[in-house]
């Protein structure tokens, strides 16, 4: 079977009304939480430091996380062909790996405030 068949046998899941109420606004907090850890990161780079900017990268490869769930759900609703949805899907996890690894080069470039 193609994953187009197998996608259209599976069920459609739907939140329950209190759940997708608090489900889009966690969301919509988190991406602007995001978001002003961004700018302020970015902004505050000059004066703390390289790891200060690899904080900030690390801030905006969640942001753009968030952005791009919400282009798959987008898809979603609107894409017929389930392989192209599906592609583009596979590449989710990418940001928050890319995230990570910003996170852990900002935590190596750290330094001792006390020295």
């Amino acid at each position: 079977m193609t994953t187009a068949a197998l996608a259209l046998v599976q069920p459609v899941p739907h939140f329950p009304g209190p759940n997708l109420v608090l489900f889009v606004v966690f969301f919509i907090v988190g991406t602007l939480g995001w978001l002003v850890a961004t700018a302020l990161g970015f902004a505050r780079a000059r004066a703390f430091g390289a790891s200060t900017r690899w904080f900030a990268l690390s801030a905006l490869c969640m942001l753009i996380f968030h952005l791009y769930l919400v282009v798959i759900a987008w898809l979603g609703m609107t894409e017929t062909d389930a392989d192209k949805l599906l592609a583009l899907g596979s590449f989710i996890i990418l940001f928050p790996a890319l995230g990570a690894l910003c996170a852990v080069i900002g935590f190596v470039r750290l330094t001792d405030p006390r020295r």
